[in-house]
């Protein structure tokens, strides 16, 4: 069951998405969440803030699911990789409205603070990655040392790309299915795709 701030919250994230920060007003916000006006203030202070929360409730989520992947010790460096993609790849999927607002946000950013958290939580990515190239350098999981940057660039610019462009290669592959038949296909195509890409980046040969 989600807290009242968590309802505040989701509603204000569908409304960002479909309408921007600045064409959302905190009575749509409340009406939206069934809350009176007051609420947003009691939790969050403004909107300004409310925004704010939103962005780091949401990509904490990412760097708590990233960190207990890396921690695992059940699971080689290539697996933990493969882990990191299709949970990145289903939150993309299943939080469409949240990463509609990324892309909106790193394209005018005016807020500093969701700046700096953001580029924040890329290097926790780019981190992670690097420690796990690293590790399975050391073990022999892998053997190419691609530099670290283009590892992430790859990964997140293939995800967010197919994200924006989906309707476009729906469109282009004259496929009529629903939405949620055709995303199925879709992302489980498209997490094939960047495993086999990372791959070769990485050198990482199955079965050897």
């Amino acid at each position: 069951m989600i807290s009242k701030e968590e309802n505040i919250l989701f509603a204000a994230e569908k409304l960002f998405a479909e309408k921007g920060f600045e064409g959302t007003s905190t009575r749509e916000i409340s009406k939206a969440a069934n809350v009176n006006i007051s609420m947003i203030s009691y939790y969050f202070g403004s909107k300004e803030k409310l925004y704010e929360k939103l962005v780091e409730y949401r990509m904490n989520e990412g760097q708590f699911f990233s960190k207990d992947i890396v921690e695992r010790t059940d699971l080689n460096e290539w697996e933990k990789i493969v882990k990191i993609i299709d949970q990145f790849s289903s939150r993309i999927r299943d939080q469409k409205c949240f990463y509609r607002i990324m892309q909106r946000e790193q394209l005018h950013a005016e807020n500093p603070q969701i700046v700096e958290f953001l580029k924040q939580t890329k290097m926790g990515f780019i981190s992670m990655y690097s420690q796990i190239l690293e590790s399975g350098l050391k073990n022999g999981i892998f053997t190419k040392n691609p530099p670290i940057y283009l590892l992430h660039a790859t990964v997140s610019g293939t995800l967010f790309y197919a994200f924006n462009a989906k309707e476009m290669y729906k469109e282009f592959l004259k496929d009529t299915d629903e939405e949620e038949v055709f995303d199925a296909t879709y992302y489980t195509e498209l997490n094939k795709h960047i495993k086999h890409l990372l791959k070769d980046l990485l050198g990482y040969e199955e079965n050897k």
